[in-house]
């Protein structure tokens, strides 16, 4: 009887538990961030021609909240609030977004889905500032004022809607400010790299602490499908919680009074 009593302890802790997302990382995850902006990063060093104006891109969580969000809807396209800046982000009054889809979600890795956006370098003519075929994911990266990034990855069981049917994965970068403005080149060419904006200059990027800074933001865009399925699930969960407390001390305390001995352990 005393195993009775401990699977109803151990249901309840279970309940109590959650559940865990898996394999893939969380936005929180410290390897997973470096890299993000590690690669991005070496894109926008490696421009050509070299670019004068171009900024260093650090993390920010606002927009890793943002990208998360859009990446548990599971579809291939863009983020359809984007053109309300206050719906996607506390601060930036712009943000840009590139996406990446494959199965299975093990086929994902952070360096080959933005490599994807970067190779369409080979369809972008800079002296014209035109595209031969899809390069907007290339030019979002290297857009020189666009100087932070935030991304997600997100696994879907039930495929990437407008991608695949398959169990697959989705990874979503969003970028602050926003980029691929019409008419505007991605960065300026004249002069040696950093010559044309303040700060430090690491790598041919400009560095600048204030713009470096690391901001936490209590936040979360009013659209996340999470919000709406929390609000259903905390719902069952404050009905099932209880009745599962109860039941477990009414059955611990019937198992201790009809078998008195069952908790003296040697």
């Amino acid at each position: 009887m005393g195993s009775v009593v401990e699977a109803l302890l151990w249901a309840w802790v279970f309940l109590d538990s959650g559940v865990s997302s898996g394999s893939l990382p969380d936005i929180t995850d410290g390897k997973f961030i470096e890299e993000c902006v590690r690669e991005h990063n070496w894109a926008r060093s490696s421009v050509s021609p070299a670019a004068s104006n171009m900024l260093y891109m650090t993390w920010d969580e606002g927009l890793a909240i943002t990208a998360r969000a859009w990446a548990r809807n599971c579809v291939f396209k863009h983020n359809i609030h984007l053109g309300d800046a206050r719906r996607v982000h506390p601060t930036y009054p712009s943000v840009g977004e590139n996406i990446w889809a494959g199965y299975p979600p093990s086929s994902f890795n952070v360096t080959s889905a933005i490599q994807r956006w970067v190779n369409e370098k080979l369809h972008y003519v800079y002296q014209k500032n035109t595209c031969t075929k899809v390069c907007g994911h290339y030019t979002q990266v290297v857009w020189a004022t666009s100087y932070k990034v935030g991304c997600a990855v997100q696994r879907c069981p039930k495929g990437v809607t407008h991608f695949s049917n398959k169990d697959g994965a989705v990874f979503v970068c969003n970028y602050a400010i926003s980029g691929n403005m019409r008419g505007s080149w991605p960065y300026e060419s004249k002069g040696t790299a950093c010559s044309g904006c303040e700060g430090t200059c690491e790598g041919g990027l400009c560095r600048s602490p204030e713009r470096d800074s690391q901001k936490r933001y209590n936040w979360s865009p009013d659209w996340d499908p999470a919000m709406t399925n929390s609000d259903s699930g905390y719902g069952v969960i404050l009905i099932v919680r209880p009745i599962a407390l109860i039941i477990t001390f009414i059955a611990a305390f019937v198992v201790r009074y009809f078998y008195p001995d069952v908790f003296c352990y040697e």
